[in-house]
């Protein structure tokens, strides 16, 4: 069973950085989909980025666009999300999620279609 494991979160003022990295144990292959999803508190959770191991165009929710960057390595089993100028907005916990289905081929951009979640990391943007 697949297991992932967020890292990177913390506090920084606005315009800074930080590096999300998810770390997949269990894997004996390689997920149709990974993620990043972010939840504020009192708010439904919502993607920020999204792509497909196997290739493509990654997806960028429009208020990250220009801003942050989805990678993966390349053995496929680490996740990271580069998160660039910051913005109070972006306060969020940082969840890292994986499709193990082909039914999140469909849905890349939706929480459905992910089936393993890590625990989730907080990220704090102070203006």
């Amino acid at each position: 069973q697949v297991q992932l494991a967020e890292y990177g979160g913390g506090s920084v003022q606005a315009g800074g950085s930080l590096r999300l990295s998810c770390s997949a144990s269990g894997v004996s292959y390689i997920p149709y989909c990974m993620g990043w999803f972010r939840q504020e508190p009192g708010k439904a959770r919502e993607v920020v980025a999204s792509l497909l191991p196997s290739g493509g165009a990654p997806y960028y929710t429009d208020s990250v666009k220009g801003r942050f960057t989805i990678s993966q390595d390349s053995t496929k089993s680490a996740l990271y999300l580069q998160m660039n100028d910051l913005k109070p907005e972006d306060t969020a916990v940082y969840y890292c999620a994986a499709g193990t289905s082909t039914a999140c081929l469909m849905k890349m951009i939706n929480e459905d279609g992910y089936d393993t979640w890590g625990q989730g990391t907080q990220v704090t943007v102070s203006s």
